[in-house]
C-alpha cells in the first residue's frame, strides 16, 4: 500500500511532515505494466454463458423456471396459504383472549415454562440439529422422544421442516431459499408461511429421512400427534394434575405455541439481521446473544452456517446454547454419541479470515509510505549533490532510503541541529540505536518521508566500492 500526496491533504494533523516527491524518473522496469489485452469476440462470451449456466444449477432454475406473478392488492386473496395463515393469525388472538378470561394458577405457569422448552428444543435438537444436519447419533427412544414433541410445535413433520431447512442452507440468500433473508424481514419471518411460494425451493437430498423409519412414522402420524401433544395433551395435563383445564389449554397450549412459533421464525429472520459475522459475512447469517436468548441457542447463526454440522451453536461457556448442553447431557446419560463437532484449526481459520479483512478494511483508511518500487533510485554520489542543492530540502539517508525531513526538523525531539548534521550523511546507525532506539511511531513517521532509493543501500556500500570491493551489494527492498 502507498500513501498519495492528495490523501494526505485531507487528513486532519497537527503536524505536516510528508513532502513533496523528487522530481526524478523512476524506472521503467518497475513501473506497473498494464495488464494485457483481453478483447473477446461476442460469440465467445455467449459461450461461456452458455458452459457456465449449464453447469449452475441455481442460474439454470432460475432462468428456466420463472416464477410466479408478484402479489399484489388485486391477488393476494389467492396466493394465502389459508390453511397455515389461519393457525398463524388466529393463534396470537385466542392467546389474548385467554390470558384476559382465564385466572393465574402458579403450577400452570411453570408447566407452561416447562412445555415450551420440551416442545422447543424438539426443534432445535430433534428437527434441525439431529434430522437435518445429521450433527449427532441418538438411540431410537430418544429419536422418537424428540418426533413428538417436535410435533407439538405445530411447525410440519420433521421430514418436510428438514427438506426446506437443507434447502436453506445450499441455497442462502438465493430465490431458491425457502425463506431468504434478502426478501424483507417479515417474509423471513412468516411471510414465506401464510403465502404461497414465489417459486420452489432448490432441489435437497433427503433420501436419508424417506430410509429413517422413525422420521416416517412421525410423517404419517404428524397431525394427530401435533393435535395431542400442543393442545389436548397440555390440557389434560394440568387440568387432572391440579384442576386448571382452561389454564392448560390457553397458556400451555395456545400461548405457548406462539412463543415456540416465534421463538424458531426469528432463527430465519433476526438470526439473519442482528449482531456480527466472525466466521464469514459473505451472506447474511449473524450471531448475536438475543437471538440466542429467543431461539433456545440458534442465535449463533453465524457459526452454524460455516459450520452446519456441529452440534454446537455457542462456542464459549458463557454463550447461551441450551440445545447444546441437552444433547451434552443426552450423551452423558446414553441416549445420543458420535457429536460432530468441527476442528478447532479450521474454526479458527474462519476467525482469522474475519479479522484480518476488518483489519484490511482498517488499513484503507490509513495513509502507507511509498516502497521501493515507487521511487527513483538514485546512487550515493548523486545523493550527496541533492543534499547541497539550496532548495530547501533537508534530505537523509537511513536505511537505503532517502528522507526528505524539512517539514519535520523543527518538531523532532532531539532538535534541529542534531538532524541538520546528518543532512547528505548516512544516519542508519544513529536512528537504530546507535543515537536514539526510535520507537515505532518514529519509524512509521520516518516511511513517510520517503523520497528515494539509494542504490547499493548506503554509505558503507558506497565505501565499499569505492575501496575496490568486488562483492556484489544487496539491493533494497522494502
Amino acid at each position: 500500500m502507498v500513501y498519495i500526496v492528495d490523501k494526505l491533504k485531507t487528513l486532519s494533523t497537527c503536524m505536516p511532515y510528508t513532502p513533496k516527491p523528487l522530481d526524478l524518473p523512476i524506472p521503467a522496469s518497475e513501473q506497473n505494466i498494464p495488464p494485457k489485452d483481453q478483447t473477446q469476440t461476442q460469440a465467445s462470451i455467449e459461450q461461456e454463458e452458455e458452459e457456465f449456466i449449464k453447469n449452475n444449477y441455481v442460474a439454470r432454475t432460475l432462468l428456466n423456471e420463472p416464477e410466479l406473478p408478484p402479489i399484489t392488492w388485486s391477488n393476494w386473496y389467492k396466493e394465502v396459504n389459508w390453511p397455515q395463515a389461519a393457525l398463524l393469525c388466529t393463534e396470537p388472538f385466542i392467546a389474548l383472549y385467554g390470558l384476559f378470561t382465564t385466572g393465574f394458577v402458579w403450577q400452570t405457569f411453570i408447566f407452561t415454562i416447562i412445555w415450551y422448552f420440551l416442545t422447543g428444543l424438539g426443534i432445535t435438537a430433534g428437527y434441525h440439529r439431529l434430522f437435518a444436519h445429521r450433527a449427532y447419533e441418538a438411540t431410537l427412544p430418544l429419536r422418537y422422544i424428540l418426533l413428538v414433541f417436535g410435533a407439538g410445535a405445530v411447525q410440519g413433520s420433521a421430514q418436510w421442516w428438514s427438506r426446506g431447512h437443507r434447502a436453506h442452507h445450499r441455497y442462502t440468500d438465493t430465490d431458491l431459499d425457502p425463506y431468504s433473508a434478502h426478501k424483507g424481514m417479515f417474509y423471513s419471518h412468516i411471510g414465506w408461511l401464510i403465502f404461497k411460494p414465489r417459486r420452489k425451493p432448490g432441489v435437497a437430498d433427503v433420501t436419508d429421512l424417506h430410509r429413517d423409519p422413525t422420521v416416517q412414522w412421525q410423517h404419517r402420524n404428524y397431525l394427530t400427534l401435533a393435535f395431542l401433544m400442543s393442545f389436548i395433551l397440555p390440557t389434560l395435563i394440568s387440568g387432572l394434575g391440579w384442576g386448571d383445564y382452561r389454564g392448560g389449554y390457553f397458556f400451555a397450549g395456545v400461548l405457548r405455541l406462539v412463543f415456540v412459533h416465534h421463538s424458531t421464525f426469528c432463527v430465519n429472520s433476526l438470526a439473519h439481521y442482528l449482531g456480527d459475522a466472525p466466521f464469514d459475512d459473505r451472506h447474511t447469517p449473524r450471531d448475536h446473544f438475543i437471538t440466542a436468548l429467543v431461539t433456545l441457542g440458534e442465535g449463533y447463526h453465524n457459526f452454524h452456517h460455516e459450520f452446519p454440522s456441529d452440534y454446537r451453536n455457542a462456542l464459549k461457556w458463557f454463550q447461551y446454547d441450551p440445545t447444546k448442553l441437552m444433547i451434552s447431557f443426552f450423551k452423558t446419560i446414553g441416549l445420543a454419541h458420535n457429536l460432530k463437532e468441527f476442528p478447532h484449526n479450521e474454526i479458527q481459520k474462519g476467525r482469522y479470515t474475519m479479522a484480518h479483512k476488518e483489519l484490511d478494511k482498517f488499513g484503507r483508511t490509513i495513509a502507507w509510505p511509498k516502497g521501493s518500487a515507487e521511487l527513483p533510485i538514485v546512487t550515493y554520489e548523486e545523493y550527496q549533490e541533492l543534499s547541497k542543492e539550496d532548495n530547501g530540502r533537508a534530505l537523509v539517508l537511513i536505511a537505503g532510503f532517502i528522507h526528505d525531513v524539512s517539514n519535520f526538523i523543527d518538531s523532532h525531539p532531539g532538535g534541529r541541529a542534531f538532524i541538520r548534521s546528518y543532512v547528505g550523511k548516512d544516519a542508519t546507525v544513529a536512528f537504530y540505536g546507535g543515537v536514539h532506539d526510535h520507537n515505532t511511531a518514529a519509524h512509521n513517521m520516518l516511511a513517510m518521508m520517503r523520497v528515494a532509493v539509494c542504490k547499493y543501500g548506503g554509505e558503507v556500500e558506497h565505501i565499499k566500492k569505492r575501496l575496490g570491493h568486488v562483492q556484489t551489494p544487496t539491493p533494497i527492498f522494502a
